[in-house]
């Protein structure tokens, strides 16, 4: 397979598994498994972080209006940004605290495999149980208050755990506190937006821009992919949660999670 077709898949993959609660990190590091990538460990890196920062462009895309601060009559917008700003604190503080730790000692496959399964378990007893059927007092985003978007940000921080899925943490964790369906996934996505964003800058800088054309090549190839593939998701996951809860990917996380584990036990 060639270098630019896998970039192609990879693309695919985050652009689809980013907006959907089954862990991108997971699906990514199990593709890259099976069809390696010739990039240099730090082209690599990099190429993970654009085609993450690809998936939050669209969503800034697909919401231009309801965020675009400027012009007449936005103070609401600028309210939603300053919640935003909140609910991003706690991932971000924490990141930047535990980030060596995190690469150290929780990028591992057992930990991966162990969220993948406890995290579907979760998933179908919240949804089955009187939480998720419970009655919702935050039904739009000018509902959602500052201690909201802060309790959100503190769900957020559960992602950094490899495996756990930055959606889903946020969405269910909105549902618990009382959140419409459709209402928690649309902030979840606008709060990936500053999170998403510094941690590449960060990486950027790290890494540097010393890489190979076709490096770069490949890089692009990996970030168009999944923005195009992103603007779809996006739409449809928000279609689907409207009408169906989070049960069929509590399923799912715990299928993958057992079909991982017996692939490295035998």
């Amino acid at each position: 397979m060639s270098e630019l077709l896998k970039s192609v898949v990879f693309g695919v993959v985050q652009g689809i598994t980013e907006w959907l609660p089954v862990s991108s990190t997971a699906h990514l590091l199990v593709v890259d498994q099976f069809i390696q990538s010739a990039l240099s460990p730090n082209a690599k890196e990099l190429f993970f972080v654009l085609i993450q920062l690809a998936s939050i462009l669209a969503v800034v895309v697909l919401y231009f209006e309801q965020l675009w601060p400027f012009g007449s009559s936005k103070q609401s917008v600028w309210l939603l940004w300053a919640k935003i700003a909140v609910a991003s604190v706690p991932a971000a503080v924490a990141g930047l605290a535990l980030d060596a730790y995190l690469g150290a000692h929780l990028q591992r496959w057992s930990v991966i495999i162990g969220s993948l399964f406890c995290y579907g378990v979760l998933y179908i007893f919240l949804e089955k149980g009187p939480i998720g059927k419970g009655a919702r007092r935050v039904e739009s985003l000018g509902a959602i208050s500052f201690v909201d978007a802060l309790m959100l940000g503190l769900f957020q921080v559960l992602a950094l755990i490899p495996g756990t899925s930055r959606s889903g943490s946020t969405i269910l964790g909105g549902i618990m506190m009382g959140f419409n369906r459709a209402v928690a996934a649309q902030f979840s996505f606008f709060m990936a937006i500053p999170v998403m964003a510094g941690a590449s800058l960060l990486k950027v800088v790290k890494l540097g821009f010393s890489f190979s054309g076709s490096e770069w090549a490949i890089m692009a190839v990996g970030f168009l992919t999944s923005f195009v593939v992103s603007l779809a998701v996006v739409k449809v996951m928000i279609a689907y949660i409207k009408s169906h809860d989070f049960s069929l990917f509590g399923a799912y996380r715990i299928i993958l999670s057992l079909v991982l584990a017996a692939i490295f036990i035998f």
